[in-house]
């Protein structure tokens, strides 16, 4: 589990309690209901009002996502299955890798395993991975520009928070002593719009982007070993087209020269 996205928020929220207390401040004159209503409520309505209702669940169905990271294997433990693969075909034929496609558990790696083991053309084995990784591209997009977009709404609601509590504000011209809160509360509804998209929306959208390039390279990488394979690529190929697509870029190991190689006398010619 990444906890990048946990640990940079809850930072976040700490200096401003540090800023707030040694500012001799109190942290419930922030926390008022109604500007904290409109900024979320109507920031949200309006994030859903510019997209589709489907975008949006899918958007927030991708927050447990987001807080996990990216999971399942690093590159260098994919490239390394990769290359088993490539060995195995080498050895005992395309066809074999049919025994290995009930055990694999990646759904983009086993169905790229039975189109090779039944023979599909290289150009359509590409085309069909190829489609496959651009339809997930555009999915795991879709989260990370909702969220984005929730950060450039939310400091103009709360603006607009402001303009109505200030509208209220001068309706009490004629109670000075009231003057000092009303005011104080009303610019709460932009600090919240404020706080909302730096601290919040636009932290969760960045990092959304972030995993879809990550799970957009990883499938790339998967795309170039698989078919590697299925040209008939030799294993010590496969990996360095994987390694040379991976975010890791894994050391790799050192190979020991061939058994039956020499090195050159002085006496040849």
């Amino acid at each position: 589990m990444d906890i990048a996205l946990i640990l940079g928020v809850l930072i976040a929220f700490g200096s401003l309690y540090a800023m707030i207390t040694l500012e001799g401040a109190h942290v419930e004159a922030l926390l008022l209901p109604a500007p904290m209503i409109l900024v979320f409520g109507a920031t949200i309505a309006v994030g859903i009002a510019s997209g589709t209702l489907r975008d949006a669940i899918a958007s927030f169905s991708a927050l447990p996502r987001a807080l996990r990271g990216l999971s399942g294997p690093k590159p260098s433990e994919l490239i390394a299955k990769v290359v088993g693969y490539a060995e195995k075909a080498r050895t005992s034929g395309l066809l074999a890798l049919e025994s290995a496609v009930a055990e694999e558990k990646d759904p983009f790696l086993r169905q790229a395993l039975q189109n090779i083991a039944d023979g599909t053309d290289g150009d359509d084995l590409r085309i069909v991975m190829e489609d496959q990784v651009a339809s997930a591209a555009g999915r795991n997009r879709i989260a990370g520009k909702f969220f984005t977009t929730l950060g450039g709404y939310a400091p103009t609601v709360g603006i607009v928070g402001t303009v109505v509590s200030l509208t209220h504000v001068l309706e009490k011209l004629d109670e000075p002593e009231k003057l000092g809160p009303l005011i104080a509360a009303a610019f709460v509804a932009t600090l919240w719009g404020l706080l909302s998209a730096n601290f919040i929306w636009l932290p969760l959208g960045g990092r959304l982007t972030r995993l879809a390039e990550l799970e957009l390279g990883r499938m790339t990488m998967l795309t170039e070993g698989m078919l590697a394979i299925q040209e008939g690529n030799p294993p010590h190929i496969v990996e360095e087209r994987m390694t040379a697509l991976s975010a890791e870029h894994p050391k790799k190991a050192s190979r020991k020269p061939k058994a039956d190689a020499t090195p050159p006398s002085s006496e040849s010619v």
